[in-house]
């Protein structure tokens, strides 16, 4: 574990590697959701899968090379919820998914949100994430291109289409049992 003085040094660090790379990966947001928007789902495609492999490489090197920062603690998921918006946006707006779903995804991360300003009343720090809202983001972040590729049609587009929902709904049910945890965590702690 470090010490508060190492957690402090890493805290003001701003220009690492791993903070670098969420940086580009959030500059990707909005050349994403033209991409999605436009309907050039290749391309879309292609960003989406770029955007994920980059969240894993930059953890990687953050915990391998101790560059965690707190910065990174911030853009990481910020990125990651971004890309999770603008894509249920994008295919919601297009209909290939459902409007409830964007709404069971993103009010996960509203109810969450809300919960912040209570905890940082309580003096809590932010809740270590969990492996199961780890899992589900994955789960979710695969999902999507396939949603996407699904609607190419053909046996791509089918195999697609299975899979992508198989792991929506698989992460719908991850990202809200992780939900559940941030909360008994949070109730927890402010014992």
């Amino acid at each position: 574990m470090a010490s508060t003085g190492d957690a402090q040094a890493l805290s003001s660090r701003v220009w690492t590697v791993p903070n670098v790379i969420s940086m580009l990966r959030l500059a990707l947001v909005p050349v994403f959701a033209w991409l999605i928007l436009t309907e050039q789902d290749v391309a879309a495609v292609v960003v989406l899968i770029v955007a994920g492999a980059s969240d894993w490489f930059d953890g990687v090197i953050a915990r391998r090379f101790d560059q965690m920062s707190r910065l990174g603690q911030l853009l990481d998921p910020a990125a990651d919820r971004l890309y999770i918006l603008v894509t249920l946006i994008g295919l919601g707006s297009r209909g290939f998914v459902p409007w409830w779903l964007v709404a069971v995804i993103v009010g996960r991360d509203v109810l969450l949100t809300a919960l912040l300003p209570a905890l940082r009343r309580r003096g809590l720090a932010p809740l270590q994430v969990h492996v199961a809202g780890k899992a589900g983001t994955f789960a979710l972040m695969y999902s999507f291109p396939l949603l996407l590729l699904a609607h190419l049609g053909g046996t791509l587009g089918y195999l697609s289409l299975v899979v992508g929902w198989a792991a929506a709904l698989w992460g719908i049910a991850l990202y809200w049992l992780s939900a559940g945890i941030y909360i008994r965590q949070g109730l927890e702690a402010g014992r």
